[in-house]
C-alpha cells in the first residue's frame, strides 16, 4: 500500500465508547506531531516505555520517529488514541503496525498512558486495529511483548488471543489470533472503505 495521503487520513478516523462514556478517537498520526509524540513517551512511567520498546528507552530516536510520522510507509502505518476534554485534545495511547501483504500477517505494539490505565483503553484499541487489520487483508494479527509484561499478556488472553515462544529471542513471547473472518458491522472506517470500494467494484 502505498504511503497514504493527508487528505485521506480524516476518513480513517474511529471514534470508539470507553467504559466511562467519553469518547476515544484513534486517528492517524499527523506528520507535525512528532514533538506531541514525544512528549506522550517522556510522560510514560519507566516500565512502561520499557514494555513498549522492550528495552530502555526514554523517547523515539530521530529516526524512528521519521518512520512512525510517515504513515503508510513500507505498509507500516502509526495511530494515536486521543480524548478530547473541554476542547483540549490529549494523546492518552498510541499504536504501530505493519502489514506483509505476502503473507497477509499484520504485527502491531501499543501503549496506554499511565494515567488511563483500567479505561479499557488498551482492549478498545486493539479492536480497532483487528478491523484495521481485516480491511488490509490481513489473515493474522500478531505481537510480541515481555514476559514480565503482566498486564499486555493478560490482556491478550481475554480478547483471544494464543501465545507461542519467540523465534529469536527468549525474552520475548509472541501472541496472535486469527483475522480471517470479521463481522461487516465492526465499527471501522477503514472496513467501511473497504466494504464501499468492494460494492462499487461489484456493480462495474
Amino acid at each position: 500500500m502505498a504511503t497514504i495521503s493527508l487528505l485521506e487520513h480524516p476518513r480513517h478516523t474511529d471514534h470508539l465508547r470507553l467504559r466511562d462514556g467519553r469518547t476515544l478517537t484513534v486517528r492517524f498520526i499527523g506528520a507535525d506531531e512528532g514533538e506531541a509524540l514525544q512528549r506522550y513517551f517522556r510522560n510514560l512511567s519507566v516500565g512502561s516505555r520499557h514494555s513498549r520498546f522492550l528495552g530502555a528507552m526514554s523517547e523515539l530516536p530521530p529516526g524512528e520517529l521519521g518512520h512512525f510520522l510517515h504513515v503508510g510507509e513500507n505498509n507500516r502505518f502509526s495511530v494515536l488514541a486521543t480524548v478530547t476534554t473541554d476542547g483540549r485534545e490529549t494523546i492518552v495511547g498510541e499504536a504501530r503496525y505493519g502489514f506483509e501483504a505476502e503473507s497477509g500477517r499484520f504485527e502491531f505494539g501499543i501503549s496506554v498512558d499511565d494515567l488511563w490505565h483500567g479505561q479499557g483503553i488498551g482492549a478498545a484499541l486493539i479492536g480497532n486495529l483487528e478491523c484495521r487489520a481485516a480491511a488490509l487483508g490481513a489473515h493474522v494479527m500478531f505481537g510480541d511483548t515481555l514476559r514480565s509484561n503482566e498486564a499486555m499478556i493478560s490482556l491478550a488472553r481475554k480478547i483471544g488471543y494464543t501465545f507461542m515462544r519467540h523465534p529469536d529471542d527468549w525474552k520475548l513471547v509472541r501472541f496472535e489470533k486469527p483475522i480471517d473472518s470479521i463481522a461487516e458491522e465492526i465499527p471501522c472506517a477503514s472496513w467501511k472503505l473497504v466494504a464501499a470500494q468492494r460494492a462499487l467494484e461489484a456493480v462495474a
